[in-house]
């Protein structure tokens, strides 16, 4: 289950343009759809899972086969990709779309595990649960890791698929064979593709001409390498440079294509460190650019996030360059941070200059779409830097770049580029508050639909199948937990991306330390059948208050090991003191699938929840989690004292 829902977050965020800026809607669907089947079992005392393979397959070649591209743009949010023009359904109801169907086919495979739930003690199957989870994320870690494509992922999912179903008549063998072999043909034809690359992040294209290669990542435009060393966007930041001397350490953050490096070279940098978070498009940047920079011996090549590199470094460089900076795709796990977003804070400001010597000069540069986003980040350059920016716009490329100095004097601005703040400039962003491509803090309207529709859904699904809602009145407390906990996890996965770096592994590890910790809290329950609840829920109050007190930017002058067990300890502690208690409440339930049904309902409702966080901040959403916490309290008080 698990692995089937992370290889559609990727397939899924690759192939329709909307579900790369907002992939917990099929992470919202899988919760649903797994509830669903838990509901139909309990109701039916039947499995659908012998359906799995129809909705998957289905899935799979309509996507494939009727490709939908999207403009994703708005005057208060930006994202990126509008060269293309609107076609398909709205977005409004295209992501409630995919969330149903995402949810039909985690239905299929919940009412499985449902039907499997009623045959184990009640912690038993939660525990064999959670061992299959973990199993299921290391695996598609692994692959990730590996950059392997659909079909390998199609390849798994039909083996695992035929053992668990494993057909006894024609029928059934039909049902199965019949829409496997759809798949694996449909994910064979899109992985044989010539010149494509799945990296860890993203389903890249390529195309080759004499400059070197043009990178397509989703589809959209991502960078184009060049021979030239002459390019007036390359060679902007160093003709504003006030000293004429080469560089002496340059540090070029996102250098993917490799024209930075090569340009910095050309100019007689005597060092470079080159950091890109792609290991995948670093290679075909190495392979294919006309000048070689990656080889040169004057060149340390950094596979990590930028922001997580430079705060771990004590060294000081001449030149900083943030290059072409945009992910086009969100953290696994997060409604609204985007691999890049910690680069673009004015803490992340703060220490470019930390990391500037005396005569440095700090440069950004990107297709920026909208007036106020370059207002933003030049107001950010110099709220951190104490005086304005240069900003140069190259008219026939659509690039803004902004640069500064670690002091007034080391930078030069042309007539007319010296920036000047205005009423309309908007605030700088924060680290509690990532979010740099929307102008103020609020929730766009077209958020606010498509999660009323994705809730609308969830209702009316939830009274289609599992009938009257008042039969799950008794399992009031598990919900709100559910909900509470989906706000913990959120929190845990932005802040150790802020901590160490948005990357594909420190993700996985937060995801599989988080149901570490949950199977931890299982093995305790099991071993120590009564524990005094109300204890317990004071001591994850205090958890969640001591969280809530201590600044996750606070951490980061840490060193890695220190930093590591703090963050630790503070993130864990809640949801190993939460998880106790939804063990041992869970344990002592007549009917296990309405109560793990109820519990996924809640996760539902907390992703939607997590998009307050646009205007709370993530530091808040402990206080949001800490009151639903105590609605589950309210709720659930008959059961506080231990049954004797």
């Amino acid at each position: 289950m698990l692995f089937v829902e992370l290889a559609l977050i990727r397939w899924l965020g690759a192939n329709v343009l909307y579900l790369a800026y907002f992939s917990n809607v099929v992470l919202l669907g899988s919760f649903l759809g797994i509830g669903l089947g838990f509901l139909y079992s309990h109701r039916t005392g039947r499995s659908l899972l012998k359906y799995t393979p129809l909705a998957l397959s289905a899935l799979v070649a309509v996507v494939h086969f009727v490709p939908v591209k999207l403009r994703s743009n708005g005057d208060d949010l930006i994202f990126f990709g509008t060269e293309y023009k609107p076609s398909g359904p709205p977005r409004e109801l295209a992501l409630p779309l995919v969330f149903l169907i995402v949810a039909l086919i985690l239905m299929c495979i919940g009412s499985g595990i449902a039907s499997v739930f009623k045959q184990l003690k009640n912690l038993d199957a939660y525990q064999w649960d959670l061992v299959g989870s973990l199993l299921g994320i290391v695996g598609f870690t692994i692959l990730s890791f590996l950059g392997t494509p659909p079909l390998v992922w199609g390849a798994i999912a039909t083996i695992t698929m035929i053992w668990t179903i494993w057909p006894k008549t024609v029928r059934d063998i039909a049902l199965l064979a019949v829409p496997l072999a759809v798949m694996l043909v449909t994910l064979g034809i899109e992985s044989a593709q010539d010149n494509v690359e799945w990296t860890p992040y993203y389903k890249v294209k390529y195309t080759l001409s004499d400059e070197g290669a043009a990178v397509y990542v989703n589809d959209i435009g991502h960078w184009v390498q060049t021979a030239g060393n002459d390019s007036k966007l390359y060679q902007a930041a160093h003709e504003r440079r006030a000293s004429k001397e080469p560089v002496t350490d340059l540090l070029v953050i996102g250098s993917g294509s490799g024209n930075d490096v090569s340009v910095g070279l050309f100019n007689g940098a005597k060092h470079v460190d080159a950091v890109e978070i792609d290991p995948k498009m670093l290679n075909i940047a190495k392979k294919y650019h006309p000048n070689k920079p990656y080889d040169d011996p004057r060149v340390d090549v950094h596979i990590d996030d930028g922001r997580a590199f430079i705060e771990r470094s004590d060294k000081k460089w001449n030149m900083i360059v943030l290059a072409l900076t945009d992910s086009l795709t969100l953290v696994q796990g997060a409604s609204s941070i985007r691999l890049e977003s910690y680069l673009f804070t004015k803490e992340a400001a703060e220490t470019y200059k930390e990391h500037l010597d005396d005569g440095g000069v700090f440069a950004m540069y990107n297709f920026y779409r909208e007036p106020w986003l370059v207002d933003r980040y030049a107001g950010t350059l110099e709220e951190a830097f104490g005086h304005s920016p240069c900003v140069t716009r190259i008219e026939a490329l659509a690039i803004t770049i902004l640069t500064v100095g670690s002091q007034p004097e080391n930078a030069k601005c042309k007539k007319g580029e010296k920036w000047e703040r205005t009423e309309d400039t908007p605030s700088s962003v924060s680290d509690d508050r990532p979010f740099p491509y929307l102008k103020t803090p609020s929730i766009p309207s077209f958020y606010l639909v498509s999660l009323a529709l994705v809730l609308l859904v969830s209702v009316l699904l939830i009274r289609g199948v599992g009938g009257p809602l008042r039969g799950m009145r008794g399992y009031l407390d598990l919900f709100f937990m559910g909900v509470a906990f989906m706000l913990l996890e959120t929190k845990n996965v932005v802040q150790f991306a802020l901590l160490f770096g948005t990357t594909w592994l420190v993700n996985a590890l937060v995801f599989a330390s988080v149901l570490g910790s949950v199977l931890l809290a299982v093995v305790v329950s099991k071993r120590v059948p009564r524990l005094n609840l109300k204890m317990l829920y004071a001591l994850l109050g205090v958890s969640i208050l001591i969280g809530w007190l201590i600044p996750q930017g606070s951490l980061l002058p840490l060193s890695f090991v220190p930093r590591l067990l703090v963050a630790g300890a503070i993130a864990f502690a809640p949801i190993f003191i939460a998880n106790v208690i939804f063990s041992q409440r869970f344990r002592d339930t007549g009917d296990s699938t309405p109560a793990f049904a109820a519990n996924l309902f809640g996760a539902i409702l907390g992703g939607a929840l997590e998009y307050s966080s646009l205007i709370l901040g993530y530091r808040n959403l402990l206080i949001v989690a800490l009151l639903l916490y105590g609605c589950a309290v309210i709720s659930g008080r008959r059961h506080l004292s231990p049954a004797t």
